[in-house]
């Protein structure tokens, strides 16, 4: 089932001839700039407004590695590679995100999400899933201090796929965590399966407040006071949100959610809301025999696996760089695509192909970054030479 030229961190199913909507060629002019291509599976960016030069990529076997000034710094930020669980270049596994604290300039606190071994193993754990908080070097911003981590969330995983993994500081100051089903097929785990289940925290969007220890759950998160639920849930009914973003100007948390066998989809997450993995996959029903969720939230797109097998979320647009993108939603597919999402009447979007001059058989598309001017970069890993590379996204 599985072909490792083409299976990469956060792979989906196989391909399906279904197909769906159409879907036009953007006249935006974009292109893409270089910045590096000697990274190793690039999965996360970051940047901070205490030193606005810096840009700070994860790879994916557990360092966090500098850009200063477009030149890639040899020695990294952070080098957790020893406790970093990652078996080979196409496990789902590993080192997947990274946010930097609002009050970092001051604090210098930045939380990571990673893989880990289940010690002692566990009957029915593939590994767990941490997310440590670590401060930076008060002599030196290049450098992390690895002996100030300390975990704030640790949780269980049956399978070792759909990690999510990814970090969102929301403008609240809550940290917000994307947490896959707990892999397998068709979310196997459970009676319905684990994203419909609020008792655990897999297939959910979690919110959380790190300025306790080693964390407290926001009054005001939508399950608090719900029995047998967990109160760190935000969100629930999701398959694998594989990248998440806040638009910076309307405040709203965008999320790619990896789908199973036909359909990719993009979601708008609200506090509470129910996203339908495993009965609904995108707009369609994916599992009738179990119980339909009460008022499930539509995806804002969808498209099908002829177009693409994983999707890759994105952001928003809010740079000043490129005019034709404004407000647009820039995501792409781990085979090679990149699309933009226009908001229209009616809560319709209008999704168009970026003409950029890479595709399938380039690059696979694993993440995306933004900067401190809303600027855009594409985290990619290169096919014809298997490097991890990063660019942006220019005029």
């Amino acid at each position: 089932m599985f072909k490792k030229l083409i299976v990469p961190i956060f792979y989906t199913a196989l391909f399906s001839s279904a197909a769906f909507g159409q879907i036009a060629t953007s006249t935006s002019k974009v292109k893409l700039q270089l910045v590096t291509d000697q990274l190793s599976h690039p999965t996360a960016f970051a940047v901070t407004t205490k030193s606005p030069e810096l840009l700070f990529v994860c790879e994916q076997e557990g360092k966090i590695r500098i850009i200063q000034n477009g030149k890639l710094a040899a020695t990294p930020f952070l080098d957790i590679t020893k406790e970093v669980l990652k078996k080979d270049g196409y496990d789902e596994r590993g080192l997947l995100g990274l946010a930097f604290h609002p009050d970092y300039a001051t604090n210098g606190k930045f939380y990571v999400y990673m893989s880990v071994a289940a010690v002692p193993d566990e009957k029915g754990v593939n590994h767990r899933s941490e997310v440590r908080e670590y401060i930076v070097d008060k002599g030196n911003p290049l450098t992390a201090n690895k002996s100030s981590m300390r975990k704030v969330l640790v949780f269980d995983q049956p399978e070792s796929n759909h990690n999510g993994g990814d970090l969102k500081f929301g403008t609240d100051g809550f940290l917000y965590i994307s947490a896959g089903d707990g892999g397998g097929a068709d979310d196997k785990h459970g009676q319905y399966g684990n994203a419909q289940n609020l008792s655990n925290l897999l297939g959910k969007i979690l919110r959380i407040d790190v300025n306790n220890t080693p964390y407290s759950i926001p009054a005001d998160n939508p399950f608090v006071k719900t029995q047998d639920a967990k109160g760190e849930i935000y969100a629930y009914g999701l398959r694998n949100p594989w990248r998440f973003s806040f638009d910076r100007n309307t405040k709203q948390l965008f999320a790619g959610d990896v789908g199973q066998n036909k359909y990719e989809e993009v979601d708008v997450i609200t506090k509470g809301g129910n996203y339908g993995w495993r009965p609904i996959e995108g707009l369609h029903d994916f599992r009738s025999d179990d119980p339909k969720p009460v008022n499930p939230i539509a995806t804002i797109a969808e498209y099908p696996h002829p177009e693409g097998l994983s999707i890759t979320g994105g952001f928003v647009y809010r740079g000043k760089a490129i005019p034709s993108l404004a407000g647009k939603y820039i995501f792409g597919d781990m085979m090679g695509p990149i699309w933009s999402l226009t908001p229209g009447a009616n809560d319709k979007w209008t999704r168009e192909k970026l003409s950029i001059g890479k595709d399938a058989g380039y690059w696979h598309v694993y993440s995306f970054g933004e900067d401190l001017s809303g600027e855009l970069y594409v985290l990619t890993v290169l096919l014809d030479s298997n490097k991890g590379a990063l660019y942006k996204l220019v005029p």
